[in-house]
C-alpha cells in the first residue's frame, strides 16, 4: 500500500489504472474450452470440471432431493439472515417495476412502450476461495421479479460433488429449481450454447475470475448478452480529518479479502488521516484469516492526498469506482457530485457489507471505471422494452409529409411510397 501526496493531475490517470493482467494466453485457454463444450455438450462439462475442479460428476444438475437437504445443513441464524436480506432486495427491485406508458405525439399518432422479461436468464455464482451465495440472492430475485420464465443458476461443486448448502438454500429462498454444480468457463459455454441438460440462455449474469469475465465478453461476441463487462472488485473512500481511521481501516480490508487482485484506495485532505489508516490497517490485517490474499490486493492499493474536496471529487469521477464510501461531515453535499460510481455508500455507519449483503440494492456492478457507462444489475437487467405505435387515418394525414420529405431527403423512395400509397388511398 502506497501513500500519494498531492499528485499532479497529470498523473491521475496512471495512478487511477487497475491491476493488469496478461490476457493473450488466457483468452486463447477459453476459446479452446468454449469450442469443446459447444460440440461436446455435457460430456465436455464433465471433463473440464474434473480437470479444473478435481470432480467426477456423473450428472451436472444438483438433484432436487440436494436442494432440499441443504435447509438442514446451515444454521438458523443464517437461514434467517438469507431471508432478511431477501426481503430487502426483494423490496427495493420489486420498487423498479416499469410502469406502461402511452404517449400521443400528436394528433392521431400514438406510441407506447411496455416491459417484459428476458426469457431464458443464466446465473453464474462463484465458489471457489468464497461460496458467494448473497450473489444467487442478488441475482435470483429480480429475475423472478421481472418474471423469466427460465432461470438457470451455475456455481462450481467441491471435489466430493457437492454445493455448498448455503448456495442451494438461497436459490430455493430466490425460487430458483435448476441448478448445476459446474463453475468456471464450461458453466459459461454451457449457458452460452446449451448441452443436453441446459437450456440456452438468451442473457448471462454474474461474477467470476479472470478466466470467467474473458468467456463472458467472448460468448457476447455472437451467442449472447451478458450483464456488463467485470474485472477485479475495488472500492473508492473519501474521508475527512474527522473520520474514524478504524472504520476507513475496516472498509479497506473487507474489499482487499475478495481477491488478490481486488484494489481499495483512499482519497482524503488529510496527512493525518492517512498515517493513522495506514496503521490501522497492518493493526487489523493481523486478526483476519485471508491475509495471504488480503497481502497481494494491498500490493495494489493507494492513500492518495489531495488538496480540497473538488479535487477528490473530480479525481473519483475519473477514476469511476465499482464501489465508494463517503465518510465526510458533508457526504450528502459530495455524494451529489458523483457522476461516475456503481454503487455509493453515505455516512460513517453505512459499511460497503451492507450493499454486498442486505440493505436492499444490488451488488452485481461495473469495475474498472465502467461505471462511467454501465449501471449495476437492476431489474431492468430482466427486461426488455418493446415500443408499440398506432397511427389513425387523421394522424398519417398530418404526420405522412414529414415522412415522405426525409426519406425522400435520403433517396429511399420506397419508404416514402409506403406513406404516400397510403395518402392517395
Amino acid at each position: 500500500m502506497r501513500i500519494v501526496k498531492y499528485p499532479l493531475r497529470n498523473e491521475w490517470e496512471a495512478l487511477s489504472k487497475r491491476p493488469e493482467i496478461e490476457v493473450s494466453r488466457l483468452y486463447d485457454t477459453v476459446r479452446t474450452i468454449l469450442d469443446d463444450v459447444r460440440t461436446g455438450g455435457d460430456a465436455a462439462v464433465i471433463r473440464y470440471a474434473e480437470r479444473f475442479d478435481h470432480v467426477r460428476l456423473t450428472s451436472i444438475r444438483v438433484s432436487d432431493d440436494e436442494i432440499a437437504e441443504a435447509s438442514t445443513l446451515i444454521s438458523e441464524d443464517l437461514k434467517r439472515a438469507i431471508k432478511t436480506a431477501a426481503g430487502n432486495i426483494e423490496k427495493f427491485h420489486a420498487a423498479q417495476r416499469f410502469e406502461a406508458l402511452e404517449v400521443e405525439t400528436m394528433p392521431g399518432v400514438y406510441c407506447r412502450q411496455k416491459a417484459v422479461p428476458i426469457e431464458k436468464v443464466g446465473l453464474y455464482v462463484p465458489g471457489g476461495t468464497a461460496p458467494l451465495f448473497s450473489s444467487v440472492l442478488m441475482l435470483g430475485i429480480p429475475a423472478q421479479i421481472a418474471g423469466c420464465s427460465q432461470i438457470v443458476l451455475f456455481t462450481p461443486s467441491t471435489p466430493e460433488g457437492k454445493v455448498h448448502p448455503a448456495i442451494l438454500f438461497a436459490a430455493q429462498t430466490a425460487g430458483i429449481t435448476q441448478v448445476f454444480k459446474v463453475g468456471g468457463v464450461q458453466a459459461i459455454a454451457a449457458m452460452a450454447y446449451g448441452t443436453e441438460s441446459v437450456p440456452k440462455v438468451y442473457k448471462i449474469f454474474g461474477p467470476g475470475n479472470q478466466y470467467v469475465t474473458a468467456a463472458k465478453q467472448l460468448v457476447s461476441i455472437n451467442d449472447v448478452a451478458i450483464d456488463m463487462p467485470a474485472g477485479p472488485s475495488e472500492v473508492a473512500i473519501i474521508a475527512d480529518e474527522q473520520a474514524n481511521p478504524a472504520f476507513i481501516a475496516a472498509d479497506f480490508l473487507s474489499q482487499a479479502e475478495h481477491g488478490s487482485d481486488s484494489q481499495s484506495v483512499l482519497l482524503t485532505t488529510s496527512e493525518t488521516l492517512a498515517k493513522y489508516v495506514e496503521k490501522e490497517v497492518l493493526n487489523q490485517l493481523q486478526t483476519l484469516p485471508r491475509q495471504s490474499y488480503i497481502t497481494k490486493s494491498l500490493s495494489n492499493s493507494l492513500i492518495i492526498v489531495l488538496k480540497d474536496s473538488a479535487e477528490i471529487v473530480e479525481y473519483i469521477n475519473i477514476y469511476a469506482p465499482e464501489h465508494l464510501i463517503i465518510q465526510t461531515a458533508d457526504y450528502k453535499n459530495i455524494g451529489e457530485k458523483i457522476v461516475n460510481a456503481g454503487s455509493v455508500f453515505l455516512g460513517a455507519y453505512t459499511p460497503e457489507s451492507a450493499g454486498d449483503y442486505a440493505s436492499g440494492t444490488n451488488h452485481t456492478l461495473p469495475t474498472k471505471g465502467f461505471s462511467k457507462m454501465y449501471n449495476g444489475v437492476n431489474l431492468d437487467s430482466f427486461v426488455r422494452k418493446i415500443t408499440f405505435q398506432e397511427i389513425t387515418r387523421e394522424g398519417l394525414s398530418r404526420l405522412g409529409n414529414t415522412i415522405e420529405i426525409m426519406a425522400e431527403s435520403e433517396s429511399l423512395m420506397a419508404h416514402r411510397n409506403a406513406v404516400s400509397i397510403r395518402l392517395i388511398t
